[in-house]
C-alpha cells in the first residue's frame, strides 16, 4: 500500500517540498498530492512589480510538475482534521452547491503560508491595499493606473516589502506624490553603508519619509498617525507584516498565539508527528534560538529540511542536521537599483553590503533562482529510495518530539 503524502499550498515552500519528496522517494511506494487554490505558481517576491503594471510570465503548476509523479489537486483547503488525518478541499469556483472532497493522508506537509496583516488598525481592511498575493496586487495595479498626476500614495511599513513597494511605485510613477510611513527609522536595521544607500535612493526618487511614525487609522483619502497628524493618501498600501492562514489554529495542532505551528528542528509538529509545517506557517527556530522570520529566505530551506526528514524517516535514512541560517537580505529598489545586506547566521546586519545596479542584478538572479528551484528541487540527480515498512510504522507512532 502506498504511503499517502498530502502537501497543502504550492507556494515556494509547498511546491519545493512536494518536488523534493518526489525526487527522493520511489513512485511505487508513495502517492504525493499537492493541493493549491490556483492553477499557477505565483512568484510572491514579485508582487510589487505586478502592482505597478509589469507583466509576469505565467508558470503553470501542471507544466512544472509534469512527469514528476506529483498529483495536482486544485481547490481551496477548508478544513484539516489532524486527529482523523484528513483534509477537506472545495473545488475551484465552488459556491457551496457541490460536495467538498476529503483527502486522507499518512503524512501531511502544511504550507498554506500567510497573507497580509492589518494589525487591527481601524479602516485598514476597508481602505488599504495589500500585495501579499496576486489578487491584492492586481487590485492595487488597477487603482494606481487610475491615479492622476500629483495624487498621493502612502506605503505603510518600513520593512523589506514596504521598501520594495514604495521604490517601485516611485520609479514607475514619478508623477505621483509617494510617501513612506515607518514605525522606526529608515532602514535602521541595516549596516551604515546599507542605510546610506537606501536614503540616497529614496531621496533620488523623491519619496517623502515619515520616520518613527505609527499609523493609527486609515481613511479613503488619508491616514492618521499616533500624534494626530493627517497624511494625504489617495491610495494607502499596507505592508506592516504577515498573518498566517487561520486553518491551523482551528485544529488540535500545537500552535502559537498567532497561529503558527510549533515544530522541531526537522519541521515536524511537536504535537502530531505525522504533520510537518514549512515556511510562514511554522514557528521554526534558527541560529541563537531565534525564530525564523517569515520570508522566502527562511521558507525554502525549511521545505528542504522537511522533505529530507520525511524521506529519511520513511526509508530508514539519516535525518538532516544542517541548520537553517541566513546569509543576506536582498532588497530591490526599483528595477535599476538594489541593496544586498549581508547578515550573520541569525540575521543581524554586518558592515558589508552590495549596492546599485550590481545589487539589482543580484536580486533578479535570486528571484529567478527561487522560481527555478521550485521546478528543480534537487540540484544534482538523486536516487529514489524505497519506503521501509518498519520506518512507516515508526513515523506513524505518536511520539512527541522536543522542540
Amino acid at each position: 500500500m502506498q504511503h499517502r503524502i498530502v502537501v497543502l499550498g504550492a507556494g515556494y515552500t509547498g511546491a519545493t517540498a512536494a518536488g523534493r519528496l518526489a525526487r527522493r522517494l520511489h513512485r511505487e511506494d508513495v502517492a504525493i498530492t499537492l493541493v493549491n487554490a490556483e492553477p499557477d505558481f505565483v512568484e510572491r517576491v514579485r508582487m510589487h512589480q505586478l502592482a505597478v503594471g509589469q507583466d509576469l510570465a505565467p508558470r503553470s503548476l501542471g507544466e512544472m510538475f509534469e512527469g514528476t509523479g506529483v498529483a495536482l489537486k486544485q481547490g481551496k483547503v477548508t478544513a484539516v482534521d489532524v486527529d482523523r488525518k484528513t483534509v477537506t478541499v472545495a473545488a475551484p469556483g465552488d459556491a457551496g452547491m457541490g460536495e467538498d472532497e476529503v483527502l486522507a493522508y499518512d503524512t501531511l506537509v502544511y504550507a498554506l503560508g500567510s497573507g497580509w496583516n492589518d494589525q487591527g488598525v481601524p479602516g485598514t481592511a476597508e481602505h488599504a491595499h495589500e500585495i501579499a498575493g496576486r489578487p491584492g496586487a492586481l487590485r492595487l495595479r488597477e487603482r494606481l493606473a487610475g491615479l492622476a498626476a500629483g495624487e498621493s500614495v502612502v506605503v505603510v511599513g518600513g520593512g523589506l516589502t514596504g521598501l520594495e513597494a514604495v521604490t517601485e511605485i516611485a520609479e514607475v510613477r514619478p508623477d505621483l506624490d509617494v510617501a513612506l510611513a515607518a514605525r522606526g527609522g529608515l532602514g535602521d536595521w541595516l549596516s551604515a553603508k546599507g542605510a546610506r544607500h537606501l536614503r540616497k535612493v529614496v531621496d533620488r526618487l523623491g519619496i517623502t519619509v515619515h520616520e518613527h511614525t505609527a499609523v493609527t487609522a486609515v481613511e479613503a483619502d488619508h491616514v492618521t498617525t499616533a500624534d494626530g497628524t493627517s497624511i494625504p493618501a489617495a491610495v494607502t498600501v499596507w505592508t506592516t507584516g504577515f498573518a498566517v492562514h487561520p486553518i491551523a489554529r482551528a485544529t488540535t495542532l500545537e500552535v502559537t498565539g498567532t497561529g503558527r505551528i510549533v515544530v522541531d528542528r526537522t519541521m515536524r509538529s511537536v504535537s502530531h508527528p505525522d504533520v510537518y509545517a514549512v515556511g510562514d506557517a511554522a514557528l521554526a527556530m534558527g541560529p541563537a534560538d531565534k525564530p525564523l522570520r517569515m520570508s522566502c529566505a527562511s521558507g525554502v530551506p525549511t521545505a528542504w529540511q522537511a522533505a529530507d526528514a520525511i524521506a529519511a524517516r520513511l526509508t530508514g535514512g539519516k535525518l538532516p542536521t544542517v541548520p537553517v541560517r541566513y546569509f543576506n537580505q536582498c532588497i530591490s529598489l526599483g528595477r535599476r537599483d538594489g541593496l544586498i545586506q549581508y547578515v550573520t547566521a541569525d540575521d543581524r546586519a554586518v558592515s558589508a553590503a552590495l549596492t546599485g545596479r550590481l545589487a539589482a542584478f543580484y536580486k533578479e538572479i535570486i528571484c529567478k533562482g527561487a522560481a527555478w528551484g521550485v521546478a528543480h528541487p534537487t540540484v544534482l540527480p538523486v536516487r529514489r529510495r524505497r519506503v521501509v515498512r518498519e520506518a512507516v510504522v515508526a513515523e506513524a507512532s505518536p511520539v512527541r518530539t522536543a522542540a
